[in-house]
């Protein structure tokens, strides 16, 4: 990727954050980037894999969702007329489209970061590169240095391929299932959030093993049960483990890179252990 196509990615991800309050609109964006409304579509949808719209969407319903949890006394449509909606119906709709249930459900539940923001590229010598679909979660870094010794949980969903060729809203209530079993786990101190398209962290309050094993193993006794959509029962199986961060010092990147990297080992340790139950 070159400085061109960096600038644009850069200028529209921090465009989008700066207005999510306002009516925004893809040629708002667009213009604000000195580029047409197709070239940054495009470059958007080979990055990201997902529309300008739809993440500004997301992107808005997050914050909104924080807004509704750490504010528990302001009114739904107070926070609709913040986020840009002019009534409380269009606000709702547009909420349940991400978090499969009302503003005013969602306020019973703990937040937990669905959609973080895109991360930006990275440079490499004179070229820039990106994992599609990587997210920022540097808003958390306090909180990883102050929990450094603490355990992280990571989840991966098996098999999201399949049900994403059914559609995406499919793979988007499997992801928002996911999610929710590992928030059903955690303590009132664990914080869940999003690393990757089908890939999540929780962030515990505790540096005990046992404390982490029981929420993992809590989150795999739920493996195979399925969600719902359009009538249909899809079951849902997620790869998890439990990690540590290990190191004198803690950098946001090299952690960023050790989750995923869990995530994956994970992956192999219990694809080999299917094969064993099988030849068995």
């Amino acid at each position: 990727m070159r400085m061109r196509n960096l600038d644009l990615l850069v200028c529209s991800l921090n465009f989008i954050e700066d207005h999510l309050r306002n009516d925004l609109k893809t040629t708002d964006i667009a213009n604000a980037c000195c580029c047409s409304k197709s070239t940054l579509e495009k470059m958007f949808q080979y990055v990201y894999s997902t529309s300008v719209h739809r993440y500004v969407i997301y992107r808005r319903m997050m914050l909104a969702a924080k807004s509704l949890t750490e504010q528990p006394d302001i009114s739904v449509l107070t926070v609709a007329v913040e986020f840009g909606y002019g009534s409380h119906e269009a606000f709702t709709r547009a909420f349940k489209e991400v978090w499969n249930c009302t503003p005013s459900a969602f306020r019973k539940q703990k937040y937990w970061e669905l959609y973080p923001r895109f991360r930006e590229p990275i440079q490499e010598g004179e070229y820039y590169i990106m994992e599609r679909k990587s997210v920022d979660i540097s808003q958390l870094y306090d909180l990883f240095q102050e929990r450094k010794d603490c355990y992280f949980i990571c989840c991966d969903i098996k098999n999201l391929t399949p049900i994403n060729d059914v559609s995406r809203k499919a793979g988007d209530l499997a992801i928002l299932e996911s999610m929710q079993r590992m928030n059903a786990a955690a303590g009132t101190e664990d914080i869940v959030f999003r690393i990757g398209g089908d890939e999540f962290c929780m962030l515990t309050a505790s540096t005990e093993r046992t404390y982490a094993d029981k929420i993992a193993a809590d989150i795999t006794k739920q493996n195979g049960e399925p969600f719902l959509y359009e009538g249909t029962e899809y079951p849902l199986t997620l790869y998890v483990t439990a990690t540590k961060f290990e190191g004198k010092q803690l950098k946001y990147n090299d952690l960023f890179a050790k989750l995923h990297l869990t995530i994956k080992e994970s992956k192999t340790t219990l694809s080999t252990t299917i094969c064993k139950h099988t030849t068995h």
